[in-house]
Parts: structure tokens; sequence; C-alpha cells
């Protein structure tokens, strides 16, 4: 396991001062975005949400080691590597409305967040898979959580990479709670990384509370990749609240986890602690993070509240590309049925 970034500094590693800045910030930006979002939830703006605070050290650390042409397969808690990496804020607000993921008219290469636990395994395998006959350069990386390594796609996901050499980067953020249940009342492993052994790949550990530890696990990781070893990497952080808006983690968690102090403290303050140790942040630069952050925010709530309101027909519009002869019916009997009484109450 890497050594608590507090403990090394920046001297004698290949990260510079503008490194730590640009994590503390993308740190910040994710925070605030993670605040906003919880509080625009509890007043009715979005059905759901689920949180990711304590986590953005690792989101950051792992986006800020790829490069621009990787393809990044999020889960639905992936959200600050999403805006790291490009995707505007608004369209994930968007998303969490009800509307179709991606809109925007970036170009970030990512495909819509996996809400179904370990299902974007498989499609990573096949992402890199592609790369691979097509003789591209880029490597895949797919995030999940502790929970999705009890499901038959993340077997499946990983004995493909294995058998045929794909290049993706298989990263775990390990929060310590999969909803309710505990690590070790999913595995008799001794570690998440320690599975990757049954699949012939490499496996790594890293303190997902550290930005630059996992940038340079992410790195190394994305490197062999890219030469025809596909990795499990498993950074081991701390979900500070629920699982989702509609848990309550007090029903099956202490407030003092049995977990030694560095993974539970708040990745946040410990990094910035860090870059003002290290001299490379002072108050002034720290408050314009903020205030960045906040009004990046405030144009992305109003884009999406700029958005069209949807239709009721939009239920059916993104199943498929071609939509098939019976959900053509069932969409126009439906709308017989809108023109006549009016649509459902749709909830925000």
């Amino acid at each position: 396991m890497h050594r608590l970034i507090a403990e090394r500094g920046l001297d004698g590693t290949e990260f510079s001062a503008d490194d730590a800045r640009a994590a503390l910030r993308d740190m910040i930006r994710a925070r605030r975005f993670d605040e906003r979002a919880l509080a625009l939830q509890r007043r009715g703006w979005m059905s759901g949400y689920p949180p990711f605070r304590g986590q953005e050290a690792s989101q950051i650390g792992a986006a800020h080691a790829m490069r621009d042409d990787d393809v990044l397969l999020p889960t639905y808690r992936s959200n600050a590597l999403q805006i790291t990496r490009g995707v505007p804020p608004s369209d994930i607000f968007l998303f969490r409305r009800g509307y179709a993921e991606y809109e925007s008219d970036h170009d970030v290469p990512v495909f819509p967040q996996a809400v179904p636990i370990a299902s974007q395994l498989p499609h990573a395998t096949g992402v890199g898979m592609a790369a691979t006959y097509r003789d591209d350069d880029y490597a895949a990386l797919v995030c999940f959580g502790d929970g999705a390594t009890s499901e038959g796609d993340f077997h499946e996901g990983l004995n493909f990479a294995g058998v045929f050499d794909a290049p993706v980067v298989f990263f775990c953020e390990n929060n310590g709670y999969a909803i309710s249940l505990p690590r070790e009342r999913q595995t008799a492993s001794e570690s998440i990384a320690a599975k990757a052994d049954a699949y012939g790949i490499d496996g790594m550990q890293v303190d997902g509370n550290d930005p630059l530890a996992v940038r340079e696990a992410v790195e190394e990781g994305l490197k062999k990749a890219r030469d025809g070893e596909p990795v499990l990497i498993e950074a081991l952080t701390y979900r500070q609240g629920p699982h989702t808006t509609a848990d309550d983690p007090s029903r099956y968690r202490d407030d003092d986890p049995d977990l030694p102090e560095w993974r539970i403290r708040d990745p946040l303050e410990r990094f910035e602690e860090f870059c003002r140790a290290e001299g490379v942040v002072d108050d002034e630069l720290v408050e314009s993070m903020y205030e960045d952050a906040d009004d990046e925010l405030r144009e992305a709530v109003e884009t999406a509240e700029a958005a069209p309101e949807l239709g009721p027909e939009e239920l059916f519009d993104y199943i498929y590309a071609d939509l098939p002869a019976e959900l053509v019916a069932e969409r126009e009997d439906y709308m017989a049925f809108v023109d006549e009484h009016g649509p459902f109450p749709l909830e925000r």
C-alpha cells in the first residue's frame, strides 16, 4: 500500500506543485457539486441522488491519470470522476432530473453511468477488446464499488479481460459498505485486489484518500493495460454519507468504524493541509477555488432548469435505436390515453 502522502511530500516524486494544485481544485469542485446536489434533492429538485462525500480523492486521482483518449465507464457514484474528465455538471443534474444523459456538445469519451450493479464491467472489457482489434492505443477505465465484486458481471468481465489481454483498468472504490453490507460479509478474500490472481491479471491496493497516490497507481495500471496487461486496482476509501438519499446509514454502521484513521479522515481536509504544508496554496488561492466552484454550479443549475420540459412520449425514445413494432403500438396507445385523460404527474 502507498504510504500516506502527508508522510511523503512532493520532493522525490514525479508530481509538481501544479499537479497538487490541480488535484485540490478538482476535489473542491467535486465536494461543492456533491453538497449542492444533495441540497437540491432534499428540496425535491430531483428524485434521488447517491452522495460520494469522502471519495473525492480516489476519483480525482484516477481522472488525472487518464489520457484524453482513454474511455471512462462510470458507475452512478462516479460524478467527481466524470466532472473532472470534462462532463458538464449540468449533464449530470439533467440525468438526475429524468433527461437522457450526455446530450450536450462535449466530446469526452465516456459511457453513460451504470446504475445496475457491475453491468459496466463486461462492457469495459468489450471496449478494450475493440481497441485491440482496431489497433488503437487507448485504454478503458471502469469504476465500481466493492459490492459489485459480488456480482457475476465482475467475474465475467475480469475473466474475459485476462484471457484476451484487454487494455482495461478495473477501478474498485472500496468505500467499506455495499449499501448496508460490510466487505467482510461479502467475501472471505484477504482483499478485493487479491481477486485479480484468479484471472491471471495484476492487482494493486492503494490509499484511496490520497489523490496523488491514486494517480500514480492508475497511471501505472493504464500503462500496463496498454501493453496488454489488464489491472485490478482497489482504492481504499470511506463513504462518509448514505448510500443514496433514500438510505439511513445509522441503522447499520457506527459513528466510529473499525477502520484506520487515514481511511476515514476527510480526504479534502487532509489534502488541503498537505498542500498548505508544502507551500503550494494559500488562503487566497483556496478561497478562489471555492468561489470558482460555486460559480460553475450556479451556471450548471441554471442550464438544467432552462432545459425544455419532458413530454410523456419521451418515455419510449431512448430504449432502442429503432423502436420495435410492439413498443410503437404501446406508445400510440399511451399517447391516446394522454390525449383523453392527461399525463400522469411527473415527480421532480
